[in-house]
């Protein structure tokens, strides 16, 4: 990502555009999501777009505007490079410009600007001037408001002529010749040192970029000697800069005399009024504000933000691209993507288990999914944490058809998009069915489609050419002319989809998107390198890209570059049952195989995964009888299936049954463990052929055709890893040791290696405590693993759940419940921690059936717990099951999804359980660092207020409204500067309603005067708050004096940060005359403000009468040093840092 500093020096390059244009700059940025609505409004003076508005707040604070803006256009840089790009473009069409060396202008060195002979001279001179001076001069001279300096012509005119100019050019639209503009900011940091005025050899100049420039019609001896440039005055916007405020008292508008050679201003002279000599420590020098405050939650960064991911182009133009004609597509391509469909027909027909793609093809929804983009020094998490988790009422709203994969939204084309999804959720399945619809023409917009399979890519090799990628390594068939068709391609590449599939095989991914390929000709490149380049639209710019992965598996650098996440959803239980229905044609049988998935719960949430569906299905069709019971663990399961595989495939096998061989399981569960180590489903060539053919034949291999040769891959996650925890349990070759490293979850923190060592951790427990299943197994009963289910025991016995993060802790509810032990079960309800927490780790139906099964019997020893939810997208039904156990004192769960499970507990009429569900939800803390944590409040509120639901009538069980809210406490308002203007008002409709908040937080968020007015509005309500921290709100004087009137409306208010705001000397005033009356006060902070020494006085002046106060931190960079020091002798309660 560029460097926050670069993009700042561009922004102020931008900013430099005539306020017309910077006008429509910012209109545009608003247009392409860079600026929310409120934030944008809050750009102009008192929220009237306009120029005069913008221009008027931009003479008032330039350089804060610039760092307004450039954070969310940081954050989004690769859209806002294209907008800054164009707006500088178009200032150099409008802006007229003169050549220097054809007015006889010759650029002097920094160094000689303002020569002591040349002033001298020219203050000699003044008096004539004076005398000379019409004192209406000023009147009718003309006023320059652009940023530079500029050297008055030979042929200057005088203001009448000047007019008269203007008039003429403006009837005759003549553009006249460009000028080089000097950029008023500091150069980039990029280019080295920033230029420096020293104090002896020039003037300082104000920071404001908008100057009045009075141009002089100075007669000879007004210009300097010997050829010298003129000479020119300045009106300054305020009568005094900055460092000059303490210094002098202004009497009238001030002029500054400067040379027309253009210098970018340096960095500010903080001023400094030492005492006796003495010289300001350096930590009070800084012109910067720290980067946190006083209060708990300072040292954090900039709060998450949930965006769009941006696109991986690179300069673009925002400006929407005219469609291109398609060219009239030769008669071999004609035939070849007519060829290519009919291969697409043949190859994508058939789904797991040999069922046909038409006829048993259950339709799964799809959901948009966005990234949580953190700055600071935690910006590389891993993906599952950058993954936004929606509520599972965001969810549903979030829903897409297969048939709006493709479809653009905004004005943005979707060129690359991820498709996610466990393992077994169907994602080939899903891509195979997209690839029948382009066959069947339903997605006119391409003309081709490459389907290239991850599994058979040979990484190492680099000898693939862009040509050789789509036409050699695709499923797709041979192909005549492939020059007349690639030549077709590269003529119409936006109608081109290519598909990754299986792209978490794609193992390492450090530098994956480095070194890309920039040829389409037949310079050779590994597959890196062209899914590289194709990514970065450096070669086939303009096609469309779909990668279908595992969300653990890929790393961040990818996935954030996609323009659209899209998330593939399990099986719903309507879909459970219409895929049962599908797969058993006999009505009875489906009747009998729907009863008995319905028994058994554990199993119906495994179905939500579409293979673990077919594995149930498969064994219901294989059993004798329909007595038989299902499996109770996900390792009884698949061992039974795997079982069932062998043993048909070994009887189907005719040289098997005539020699009554055995299946050599030990080889093959030790090239699964060989794999699984090298994160390879590729299967080496066996010694034996029968092995591999009943592998083939049962459908635990699968054989995929490559360029050169066949491969073998193992058909799924789940069997693979199987085979590897048999190898594991039953070798002599592995110690206690490796099989206690693969078994259970570990305190210590290691590399990750995603779901698929979760799946094993699993199957490994499983297999050393479950007994084998009935009517086979494809363990050997007659090998010793007591040692190993020993060191296991000892391993789970000595595990600390307190320590475990909640995705761990997740995995260890999961190994504990694959033992089948009570002993294990209460083992881990006796260790657990009272407050359990799995925020942010996705819970499928599976995760929360399996902890409530466990939890069930902590009743039983007493014990109870508080458990977070947030963020873990568990469904109405889990959580309505979860907050029904007896021993969950308190949730904390999404707000949207908690009011639905109050509606659905009330239509079904359960006023128990409804009043229960109402008791136990809480809020405390509330750290609200995404909209949704806010945006679901005000309804909260309304229910609480109205003592109802909001689509029902009158609710007893909502007598005393929703103790949530009345037992609030902490508060945490961290949406920060793009978010936080927006979603405040709802914050503050909730604010009175939370009678016992003590602690609220709301440092920066950018609320302004206006925010603070409001925060007045309803401070009275919080009769409790000890804590309010409103650090880095831009809140100036207006907002402060609103403030000042309502904080004594809080009697028990003992900490008030305001650090880091824009208080003036009036502001400080409005503080000091309510300090006395705020009896409980213990700590102001108000450092780092714009008040000077006479705000500071004021306010030690009204320190003395509060007795109770323990500190007052007013340090800031307008208070002369030797003032501050004065009062901090007067009284030792004033502190600096």
């Amino acid at each position: 990502m560029v460097p926050f500093e670069e993009v700042l020096f561009q922004v102020r390059k931008a900013l430099q555009v005539s306020p017309i244009l910077l006008h429509e700059l910012l209109r545009e940025l608003h247009e392409a999501n860079i600026f929310s609505t409120q934030y944008y409004q809050s750009l102009y003076k008192d929220g009237e777009i306009g120029e005069q508005s913008l221009c008027e707040l931009f003479c008032n604070d330039g350089e804060d505007l610039a760092r307004r803006l450039s954070l969310p256009i940081w954050q989004n840089w690769d859209i806002s490079q294209g907008i800054l790009d164009l707006a500088l473009i178009k200032e150099e069409d409008l802006v007229p410009s003169a050549d220097a060396e054809s007015q006889g202008i010759v650029s002097d060195p920094l160094s000689e600007l303002l020569p002591e002979s040349v002033l001298l001279e020219y203050i000699s001179s003044l008096e004539s001037f004076e005398e000379d001076f019409d004192p209406n001069f000023f009147d009718n001279v003309s006023v320059d408001t652009e940023t530079t300096c500029t050297p008055l012509p030979e042929d200057a005119s005088f203001p009448d002529e000047v007019e008269n100019k203007k008039r003429k050019a403006d009837s005759e639209k003549v553009r006249r010749p460009k000028r080089k503009r000097a950029p008023p900011y500091r150069e980039s940091p990029s280019n080295g040192n920033s230029p420096t005025i020293t104090p002896d050899s020039s003037f300082h100049l104000s920071s404001s970029p908008f100057q009045h420039v009075l141009r002089f019609p100075f007669s000879p001896p007004l210009l300097p000697p010997s050829g010298g440039q003129p000479l020119q005055i300045i009106q300054t916007i305020s009568p005094l800069t900055p460092p000059l405020i303490g210094t002098m008292v202004s009497t009238g508008p001030t002029y500054v005399i400067v040379s027309p050679q253009c210098v970018s201003p340096g960095t500010q002279i903080i001023p400094l009024s030492p005492a006796d000599g003495t010289v300001a420590p350096s930590e009070l020098t800084g012109s910067m504000l720290p980067v946190g405050s006083s209060s708990d939650s300072a040292w954090q960064g900039l709060p998450p933000v949930s965006v769009d991911t941006p696109s991986p182009t690179k300069e673009g133009n925002p400006q929407k691209k005219e469609r291109k004609i398609r060219p009239e597509a030769p008669e071999c391509v004609k035939d070849y993507i007519h060829h290519i469909k009919s291969h697409m027909r043949d190859v994508c027909c058939s789904m797991c288990g040999g069922m046909e793609m038409e006829s048993h093809y259950v339709d799964m929804h799809l959901v948009q999914r966005k990234l949580l983009i953190k700055s600071g020094k935690n910006a590389n998490k891993c993906l599952e944490k950058e993954l936004v988790v929606l509520s599972d009422s965001e969810r549903k709203k979030a829903k897409l058809d297969r048939s709006q994969l493709f479809h653009n939204s905004d004005s943005k084309p979707k060129q690359s998009l991820a498709l996610l999804g466990k393992a077994g959720v169907g994602k080939t399945t899903f891509i195979q069915r997209l690839c029948l619809d382009w066959a069947s023409g339903s997605l006119p917009q391409f003309q081709f489609v490459f389907l290239l399979n991850c599994k058979i890519l040979d990484l190492t090799q680099s000898n693939y050419s862009l040509k050789g990628l789509l036409f050699d390594l695709s499923v797709s068939p041979r192909c005549e002319d492939s020059d007349s068709v690639f030549k077709h391609i590269l003529s119409c590449p936006e109608e081109v989809l290519i598909i990754f599939d299986s792209f978490d095989h794609i193992k390492d991914f450090e530098g994956l998107l480095q070194s890309p390929a920039k040829s389409h000709t037949n310079t050779k490149y590994t597959i890196k390198q062209l899914f590289s380049g194709l990514f970065q639209k450096e070669i086939l710019s303009g096609c469309t890209l779909l990668i279908a992965t595992r969300p653990k598996d890929v790393l961040n650098q990818v996935l954030r570059k996609m323009d659209s996440l899209l998330e593939l959803c399990g099986f719903s239980p309507e879909d459970i049952e219409l895929y049962t229905s599908k797969y058993f044609e006999d009505a009875s049988l489906q009747e009998n195989a729907l009863k008995q998935i319905r028994n058994h719960r554990y199993i119906f949430s495994l179905c939500s995964n579409p293979l673990l569906c077919w594995a149930t299905c498969f064994l219901l069709e294989q059993q004798d009888s329909g007595n038989d019971d299902l499996p109770s663990t996900l390792t009884d399961l698949y061992q039974r299936v795997t079982s069932k595989h062998l043993q048909e495939a070994s009887l189907g096998h005719s040289s098997l049954c005539k020699t009554s061989k055995q299946l050599d399981i030990p080889q093959l569960c030790k090239i699964a463990w060989e794999g699984f180590k090298n994160h390879d489903t590729r299967v080496n060539p066996v010694s034996s052929t029968e092995l591999l053919d009943c592998c083939l034949k049962s459908g635990i291999l699968t054989s995929y055709k490559t360029f050169e040769s066949q491969e073998n891959h193992f058909a799924d996650l789940f069997t693979q890893n199987l085979l590897s925890a048999v190898h594991l349990v039953q070798s002599k070759q592995v110690n206690e040791k490796m099989v206690v490293a693969n078994s259970v979850v570990h305190q210590k923190k290691r590399k990750v290696q995603g779901e698929s060592q979760d799946v094993l951790q699993r199957f490994v427990t499983g297999l050393i405590f479950q007994k084998p299943p009935d009517g086979g197994s494809i363990l050997d009963s007659s090998v010793n693993i007591k040692a190993k289910k020993k060191a296991v025991e000892t391993h789970l016995e000595s595990m600390k759940p307190n320590d475990l993060v909640p995705a761990r802790l997740l995995e260890l509810f999961h190994c504990v419940y694959e033992t089948c032990s009570a002993k294990f079960a209460k083992l881990l309800l006796k260790n657990l921690p009272d407050n359990l927490s799995f925020y942010g780790t996705q819970l499928f139906p599976s995760d929360v059936y399996v902890i409530c099964h466990l939890l069930q019997h902590a009743s039983a020893l007493k014990r109870t717990f508080s458990i977070n939810l947030q963020d873990t997208c568990i469904p109405i039904s889990g959580l309505k099951e979860l907050v029904g156990l007896k021993c969950i004192k308190t949730f904390w769960a999404h707000t949207a999804d908690t009011i639905g499970l109050w509606e659905d507990l009330h239509q079904s009429n359960d006023e128990l359980n409804l009043k229960s569900a109402i008791e136990k939800f809480t809020l405390h803390p509330l750290k609200a660092t995404q909209g949704y944590h806010i945006e679901s409040l005000p309804v909260l509120v309304q229910i609480h207020r109205e003592k109802k639901l909001p689509m029902s009538e009158f609710v007893s069980a909502l007598d005393e409204g929703v103790p949530a809210l009345r037992h609030l406490q902490r508060l945490e308002f961290e949406l920060g500067v793009q978010n936080g203007p927006e979603l405040f008002p709802k914050l503050i409709e909730v604010l009175p309603s939370l009678e016992s908040l003590q602690h609220l937080d709301l440092e920066k968020n950018q609320i302004g005067d206006s925010g603070a007015e409001k925060l007045a509005g309803v401070l009275h309500f919080l009769e409790c708050l000890k804590l309010l921290n409103l650090s880095q709100n831009h809140i100036g004087d207006a907002g402060v004096e609103k403030l000042a009137k309502a904080l004594p409306s809080v009697p028990s208010l003992q900490s008030l940060s305001l650090y880091g705001n824009a208080i003036a000397d009036s502001g400080a005033e409005h503080l000091a005359l309510v300090l006395p009356d705020m009896n409980f006060l213990q700590d102001l902070d108000v450092k780092f403000n714009k008040f000077t020494d006479i705000g500071a006085t004021k306010l030690s002046a009204a320190l003395k009468n509060c007795t109770g106060m323990k500190s007052l931190e007013l340090w800031n960079d307008c208070i002369p040093y030797g003032v501050f020091e004065h009062l901090r002798l007067q009284d030792s309660r004033i502190r600096s840092l």
